[in-house]
């Protein structure tokens, strides 16, 4: 799909190439922070060739790419401690 936005040159200070990377890559990040980007579908929209890329792309942004159920990281908290102390 392709989308075309109108955007006054004043408001952006970057050569057009790199402003609609720009573009792409808030849509990106703002999808994924509201759940409705995975991390396949940024990897496909970026044009990344691993995961491992757009993890590296979010945490770039300050954006933890695990998503680690709370309760999973109970039970693990709950784990360690047995181990340590045993």
């Amino acid at each position: 799909m392709s989308v075309q936005v109108n955007i006054p040159e004043s408001v952006f200070h970057l050569p057009r190439p790199q402003l609609g990377r720009q573009v792409l890559e808030t849509v990106a990040l703002e999808g994924y922070r509201s759940g409705q980007l995975s991390v396949f579908q940024i990897r496909e929209m970026l044009g990344f060739e691993s995961r491992f890329e757009v993890h590296e792309f979010l945490a770039e942004h300050g954006i933890p790419w695990v998503d680690y159920p709370l309760e999973d990281l109970e039970r693990e908290r709950v784990e360690l401690k047995e181990l340590l102390d045993q």
